[in-house]
């Protein structure tokens, strides 16, 4: 939809009711976000409702750049808003599976993958595409588990949920662009999807934190949308906990990017990291806004952020300007309203098992259904795929609306001891081999 009055004399706006698309373009390397015009939004687009698709094209999927994937996929650039309420325009990569007819009822199931990143080149519309320089990013990899999602007989929605400028731990909007990329791929008469579809999240690590900021707000950003189930894999619900345990270790520079792209949404933070860090600092924390994730992991490896400052870090880090921004960024400001699995490892290296324990009485306590598998075996790393077969059942389940039978579940028994994690993994198995050999993936429900 769009406010027609506030058009009157706005030049190029085209776009309305007829959004401009644009064919498969084969052997054509793809542009970065930053430098493709397909990303700029049309003149007037402030004024369209959110989730109002501005342009569309076709474009062809690739195992990390290298190896077609036979599924059609549509790229939808659609209207959003920031944290704060400002405009803007995001990118979502819409699969559907192969047997879908348009308008056939056809779950719909938003994917979040773990940017992790400010650079463009992380982004899945760019990474998960043909011929695209990505090395370094995870979504290239969680492809696998879009697949699997695909493989059910499910739509699926890949949003930027970073946004343009690749806002990695920016509260809110995360919420707002993957709910607005969902009502994109709802309106997209090229996707034509069904309206009574119902409608699933799932995401981890960094892409769970997008799934909880969209799973608290969907009931008053996006209550037209009937979704029915969230899986919230180890969503960082406390990323100011997280930057204290991980700063000085292997991951460190997870938390720094953290801080490097939250400098450009917090003026006050951004004159601190100004008036208390040295030049060498300040060099790395921007040149971790061009390096992929793993790429940055390794170029932090071990660095401790209390060696670029003229203060003590703890002193900076309790500071009123720092507490501020770690305390605004935390999950857990509304209740969800579907209910949510939370896959959260005991042994977690990364995020603390505590902090999403508390983030999962929180969501309980204000009358969310809340199932949480609380592994006591695995590890960050492992627990995403291992946890795959539980999640899609959870949201088959879903799906299907069958009832949940208890408000709060806790499980502890580790999913590597669990057989029918195994049955699920040879079949994750198998389509992990056609995503490998680009062999086309057909409907097998789990």
């Amino acid at each position: 939809m769009v406010e027609l009055g506030n058009l009157a004399g706005t030049d190029g706006a085209e776009w309305i009711g007829r959004p401009p698309h644009e064919e498969l373009q084969p052997k054509v390397r793809p542009l970065l976000p930053t430098d493709d015009p397909f990303y700029r939004p049309p003149s007037g687009f402030q004024h369209a409702e959110p989730g109002t698709v501005l342009r569309s094209r076709d474009v062809e999927l690739a195992f990390l750049g290298l190896i077609p994937q036979p599924v059609s996929a549509i790229q939808l650039l659609y209207r959003t808003m920031d944290m704060n309420g400002q405009p803007e325009a995001c990118a979502t990569t819409v699969i559907v599976p192969a047997e879908h007819a348009p308008g056939q009822p056809c779950p719909l199931l938003s994917y979040q993958c773990a940017i992790d990143a400010m650079s463009s080149r992380c982004f899945p519309s760019y990474a998960l595409r043909r011929r695209a320089k990505a090395l370094g990013s995870i979504a290239q990899l969680e492809l696998f588990l879009i697949a699997a999602a695909v493989a059910e007989g499910w739509a699926v929605s890949v949003p930027d949920h970073e946004g343009l400028l690749g806002m990695w731990g920016a509260p809110y909007e995360p919420g707002y662009r993957t709910l607005d990329g969902i009502r994109a791929a709802r309106n997209s008469d090229r996707v034509a999807l069904s309206p009574s579809a119902p409608i699933g999240l799932w995401g981890y690590s960094g892409g769970g934190l997008a799934s909880a900021w969209a799973a608290e707000m969907c009931a008053d950003y996006a209550p037209e949308l009937d979704i029915v189930g969230a899986v919230l894999g180890s969503p960082v619900g406390d990323l100011g906990h997280t930057f204290r345990r991980l700063n000085g270790r292997f991951f460190a520079g997870l938390p720094a990017m953290v801080v490097a792209a939250l400098s450009h949404v917090y003026p006050d933070l951004d004159r601190v990291i100004k008036e208390h860090t040295n030049d060498e600092g300040r060099a790395l924390l921007e040149g971790l806004e061009t390096m992929t994730t793993v790429g940055a992991v390794l170029r932090m490896a071990g660095k401790n952020m209390g060696d670029y400052l003229d203060e003590p870090l703890e002193d900076i880090l309790s500071s009123p300007e720092v507490s501020h921004v770690f305390e605004s960024i935390k999950l857990g400001v509304a209740t969800p309203a579907p209910p949510v699995l939370i896959v959260q490892a005991v042994y977690d290296y990364l995020i603390d098992v505590h902090d999403i324990d508390t983030l999962a009485d929180a969501y309980s306590a204000g009358g969310a259904d809340v199932s949480y598998h609380r592994d006591a075996f695995n590890e960050h790393m492992l627990l995403h795929p291992l946890s795959a077969p539980m999640a899609l059942r959870w949201l088959t389940d879903r799906f299907a609306r069958r009832p949940l039978k208890d408000h709060l579940i806790r499980t502890a028994w580790p999913t590597a001891f669990n057989p029918i994690t195994y049955a699920g993994m040879i079949r994750l198995g198998i389509i992990a081999a056609k995503v490998l050999t680009g062999r086309k993936i057909r409907r097998r429900p789990l």
